[in-house]
């Protein structure tokens, strides 16, 4: 009976749920519908909606030394910020889940830290401390950057994956007569491949995305995508600037799906 007399308020409810979810859905989706339509219209003008499409902005982009420049300057610097993160997080991960020592707690929280560190704050200090050691806006400084932004993630991600691991493998390999090290390479890497992966994809697009660090500590020389993209609405009024979001969207999209598909393709236990 009750259930029956609270059943309009349920509905209401429900019905008023289901529209502010959808404004709040309009309303972060209205850049990807105005940017996408804008990045296929012509060369000199942008506007929406544009009034012929092509892929004019598109060539621009992938011809332009201006433009190329920065992407390789992101993807290499996103391709060592991930191989440095995935090989000591996947160590630090595997330390701090299957052993107990003096100071965890503290190695952890120094581990995490950067994840309540806000951005800004954390780039002025890179930046004053690579000053200093006279690497600043360098390609080695902003790696580092990436790294310290990136890690956490990595390791939180490898420590969830190996608390799932059968840690009786590892005692049936170490009571075979492997070491520690050919334990860890045969029996712990294998099982935690499809975390790997996972971290591997969310650590290159963090990096690959990653702006405020990169504008702390980039030179002239050393201009990564998200910055380049900065100075051109600072400067001018590129409409390239859509094709490069778009691209920066599609490249992000890509990886989100590849997360996905590994995900569910990565049996669940039981």
């Amino acid at each position: 009976m009750s259930s029956n007399i609270h059943d309009p308020h349920s509905r209401r409810y429900r019905a008023l749920g289901t529209i502010m979810a959808a404004i709040v859905y309009i309303f972060l989706s209205s850049p990807i519908v105005v940017t996408i339509p804008m990045a296929f219209g012509p060369a000199n003008t942008l506007t929406f909606p544009p009034a012929n499409y092509s892929f004019d902005l598109f060539r621009i982009f992938f011809s332009s030394p201006d433009w190329l420049g920065p992407l390789f300057q992101s993807t290499k610097i996103a391709l060592a910020t991930t191989t440095l993160s995935v090989f000591i997080g996947t160590l630090a991960a595997y330390w701090i889940v299957r052993h107990e020592f003096f100071g965890k707690r503290l190695v952890t929280s120094i581990i995490m830290s950067p994840l309540i560190v806000p951005g800004i704050v954390a780039s002025l200090g890179l930046y004053i401390y690579f000053s200093y050691l006279r690497i600043n806006s360098t390609t080695v400084s902003i790696i580092l950057g990436h790294l310290m932004a990136v890690l956490p993630f990595v390791v939180v991600m490898l420590m969830a994956g190996i608390v799932k691991l059968d840690r009786n493998l590892e005692f049936g390999a170490e009571l075979m007569g492997a070491g520690p090290i050919r334990m860890f390479l045969t029996v712990v890497l294998p099982q935690l491949v499809p975390s790997l992966v996972t971290a591997s994809l969310f650590a290159f697009l963090l990096s690959f995305d990653e702006f405020i660090i990169s504008w702390f500590l980039s030179g002239t020389s050393t201009v990564t995508l998200p910055v380049r993209m900065y100075s051109a609405l600072n400067w001018e009024v590129s409409p390239v600037i859509a094709a490069v979001s778009t691209f920066m969207m599609a490249v992000s999209l890509l990886v989100c799906i590849a997360a996905i598909a590994l995900k569910k393709a990565t049996p669940t236990d039981g």
